[in-house]
């Protein structure tokens, strides 16, 4: 029986389970931070966008049989991405400051 999805969000439903299932195993080994999404990203980015005819199967074992250390140094890259700078833009000045 083949199984085919209208949609990457449908695939992403299907997959839920053993992403779920992923994110508690990185838990038991202090990896909590990592979540669902974060597996679903990096395997899109590094490995399914590569891939063709990939079957649901595959994915499965792909995300259960995930290396730890990759999934953790992806996350960790990603946040240093998204590192967070001042907004030193629209600050509203009282003329109080302006004479101090």
């Amino acid at each position: 029986m083949d199984i085919e999805f209208n949609n990457v969000k449908e695939l992403y439903e299907r997959l839920k389970p053993a992403l779920s299932a992923k994110v508690t195993d990185l838990k038991r080994k202090d990896l909590d931070y990592i979540k669902e999404n974060d597996i679903w990203n990096y395997l899109k980015d590094t490995k399914w966008s590569k891939a063709n005819d990939l079957l649901l199967y595959q994915m499965v074992d792909d995300i259960l049989n995930l290396n730890e250390e990759e999934i953790d140094d992806y996350v960790k890259s990603e946040i240093r991405k998204k590192v967070i700078k001042p907004n030193l833009e629209n600050m509203k000045w009282d003329d109080e400051y302006d004479k101090k």
